[in-house]
């Protein structure tokens, strides 16, 4: 009796699981069927910010008192070689 309602509950289970499967399926074509105008705003928008917070982070190293000694140095030793 116990494995008889154990197989049962298993064929539930396995038919519930492919039900949902095909669901996920049927939403997906849907969803891919569907313009992706907004998609390439969202994409945009998060390149944006990622390319302006590495233009910061830059313009913050590029602005230390280190880095500008080393760049004063090479543009000095590049005028020196020019004339």
């Amino acid at each position: 009796m116990l494995i008889r309602k154990t197989l049962e509950v298993r064929r539930l289970v396995h038919n519930w699981r492919r039900q949902a499967e095909d669901c996920v399926r049927r939403v997906s074509a849907v969803a891919r069927a569907r313009s992706e105008a907004g998609m390439s705003t969202a994409e945009y928008a998060v390149g944006t910010i990622a390319a302006c917070a590495f233009a910061g982070l830059l313009f913050k190293i590029v602005s230390s008192p280190e880095v500008r000694k080393m760049l004063s140095d090479v543009i000095g030793r590049a005028l020196q070689l020019a004339g």
